[in-house]
């Protein structure tokens, strides 16, 4: 009776739900008024630093030029008066070490003054170098037990800003973690080198097209966020949701999503307010979220943001995780951002939309009205067909995690075989390269519905494909294996440190066969382009994805399909991966194994701790409920036999079977 008893209590709890605080005063505040304003941005240094200051952060900040130190005390002095003025009373450096999580480690700004009163303090020291305690980061090997030290380092990319407290603020200062002999613990540092190597090998690629562009070429990243909300009373009564992030038991529901009749939904009341509460607190920490809408699973739902820097992108990702997990508090419920938190409906995935530009040329993957006129576009289109050709294993690997492996293949995300879809259009653009006769690209159609009030409208060359893990999607590609709990950054190292490889690649070979002579490009490209799809596209399929056809095509072409985690993480200590990230300087080969040794971990403690839960659940909850059934059925047996009744006992038998299988199973 207690299984049945807490579910009522739950159940009882949720009708009778009231919001522990008043609604939003949305009324008198607008989005535009609150959208920035915790943050310490472009605006509020243009007003409140010095002019030569100011200049000199925004080219570091802009132009990725070497930080002026000395600079640092003022630029502290002026971010602690601030943050101050917004009620701020201790600052952090915020990391992401390699658990994924956000950390932070809290210091005030006030210090005694030696007469019984305090000062506020913050140096240009305090502000560019912290030192948290490393010795319970996981660290791979990179460091013995003994060595506690490790320091966080300001990144000036990405801006200040203060979270609130009901009773406070505090300053955070987004920072790289490394250890003391300098290699990276974080997920930032790896980030923030392959930025810097795929400006350096995307800008050869520019000049011999003659573009200029003074700003640095980098990654972007939108990532769409999915997750699930449940009320808090219903996850206090099942160890597995709270301390899995997922159900180890359980019937599946006689409603789950085969009537498609959840997405895009209207959004529950209660969940409505959830989500504009997050938006608003998102608001004010700069973060662009845009969409929101109800997901296909009962219970699901995605928020995602407009377009920005990756490195930004990855820190707000966190900022977005943390908010709705704790705005999610406010409102009675839980917010699970595991893969897979219940068997038979869908997971939650990240999906992560990338791309290689800047504010001067945009994307880069942008084809224009005419793809097939556009050669620098096509020759960066290539560079990503044979990056993903060539390290398609090493990008399976950076989303390899236990909860991840019970989502990728199923019906909501792809499979681990990494493939790129191109569309109709580029498809055929790239078939006529092959064969060396390029005429032309098919162009928009135009859509007329029948219906008169209705505008005709235009039609894309090509359609979009849900089943494939790397997609085109217009000027920008579509990476959907992400994990909705993981951090982006691991997935958008690996695509600009082999985009780097692919852009180094096609420069070496283009300023080999031109030898500074712009007449020979054209011709140059032409021969380069044939070369690279006759030899990388078989990671090209617009197909389905799930398909077992697909998956024997795949083994045919060669495509590795590394379905768990223990069969992709070795490909992160595999030569060809060594060398590629020691080449560009984004990670060493130490940095390497760390991060192979702590995902193992990592999935083995998962797993342990799942089996550990299972036992325990069936031994305490599960098997006392199943004893009581039992002696129920055997009671009435006796008193129907005791009365006359030949009562067959089948239900006894079988409720008797699965109890000693449950036994067995528990051994």
């Amino acid at each position: 009776m207690s299984g049945i008893q807490a579910r009522l209590n739950a159940i009882s709890a949720v009708i009778n739900y009231k919001p522990a605080h008043a609604p939003l005063n949305f009324h008198d505040t607008k989005p535009t008024d609150i959208f920035g304003a915790n943050v310490f941005n472009d605006k509020v240094m243009k007003h409140r630093l010095p002019k030569d200051v100011y200049r000199s952060l925004k080219k570091t900040i802009e132009l990725g030029e070497k930080l002026d130190a000395s600079i640092a005390d003022v630029v502290a002095n002026t971010m602690k008066d601030w943050a101050i003025e917004k009620g701020a009373t201790h600052f952090t450096h915020v990391f992401y070490p390699l658990t994924g999580m956000t950390a932070e480690k809290h210091d005030a700004f006030l210090v005694p003054d030696g007469k019984g009163g305090a000062l506020a303090e913050f140096s240009g020291k305090m502000l560019i170098q912290g030192e948290p305690d490393a010795s319970s980061f996981p660290s791979g090997g990179l460091r013995s037990t003994f060595e506690a030290r490790g320091y966080t380092a300001w990144d000036v990319t990405s801006p200040a800003y203060l979270l609130e407290n009901p009773n406070g603020t505090f300053l955070c200062i987004p920072t790289a973690f490394l250890s003391w002999t300098g290699e990276a613990l974080d997920k930032k540092t790896p980030l923030l080198r392959s930025n810097q190597a795929l400006n350096k090998q995307a800008k050869r690629v520019l000049k011999l097209f003659g573009t200029d562009t003074k700003l640095p070429v980098t990654s972007y990243a939108g990532p769409e966020q999915e997750y699930f909300l449940i009320d808090r009373n219903f996850v206090f009564a099942r160890p597995d949701l709270l301390i899995a992030g997922r159900t180890l038991f359980g019937a599946k529901s006689a409603k789950g999503q085969e009537f498609e009749d959840q997405y895009f939904g209207v959004v529950p009341r209660r969940v409505l307010s959830f989500m504009m509460e997050v938006e608003r607190e998102l608001f004010k920490l700069g973060v662009p979220v845009k969409t929101r809408h109800n997901e296909v699973a009962p219970g699901q739902f995605e928020i995602a943001p407009i377009y920005e820097s990756g490195n930004l992108a990855t820190d707000h990702n966190q900022l977005v995780m943390t908010t709705m997990r704790s705005v999610a508090k406010r409102y009675g419920m839980v917010c699970l951002l595991h893969e897979k938190p219940f068997a038979g409906i869908n997971g939650s995935g990240k999906h992560l939309n990338y791309s290689v530009g800047n504010a001067d040329l945009g994307s880069l993957f942008d084809p224009g009205e005419t793809p097939h006129d556009n050669a620098q576009f096509l020759v960066f289109c290539a560079a990503a067909i044979r990056a993903l050709h060539k390290y398609g294993a090493m990008l399976r690997a950076t989303v390899a995690t236990a909860s991840n492996d019970h989502r990728l293949g199923a019906n909501e995300a792809p499979p681990a075989i990494m493939s790129m879809y191109l569309g109709e259009q580029l498809t055929d653009v790239f078939e006529q390269i092959k064969k060396g006769k390029l005429k032309g690209s098919k162009t928009k159609g135009i859509m007329h519905i029948g219906v008169d009030t209705l505008p005709p409208l235009p039609m894309d060359p090509g359609d979009r494909n849900r089943t494939s893990p790397f997609a085109f999607t217009g000027n920008r590609f579509e990476f959907r294996a992400v994990g909705s709990a993981q951090s982006i950054a691991g997935s958008l190292v690996a695509l600009n440190t082999m985009m780097s490889e692919s852009l180094d690649y096609i420069a070496t070979e283009l300023e080999k066969a031109t030898k500074g002579d712009v007449k020979k490009l054209n011709a140059a490209v032409q021969t380069l382009l044939q070369k690279i799809i006759k030899e990388h596209d078989a990671i090209v399929f617009n197909g389905d994805g799930y398909t077992e056809a697909w998956h024997k095509e795949a083994a045919k072409r060669g495509l590795p399909n590394l379905k768990t985690t223990p069969d992709a993480l070795p490909v992160l200590t595999s030569k060809p991966v060594i060398d590629l990230f020691t080449k560009y300087g984004v990670l060493s080969a130490a940095e390497l194994k760390s991060r192979e040794e702590i995902y193992l971990e990592m999935y083995a403690k998962t797993l342990k701790t799942e089996s550990a839960l299972m036992v325990r659940m069936a031994t305490t909850i599960i098997f006392p409920a199943a004893m009581r059934y039992q002696s129920e059925l055997a009671s009435a047996c006796a008193n129907l036999k005791a009365v006359g009744h030949d009562y067959k006992m089948g239900a006894l038998e079988d409720v008797t079977a699965k109890l000693r299988g449950l036994q067995a199973s528990v051994a």
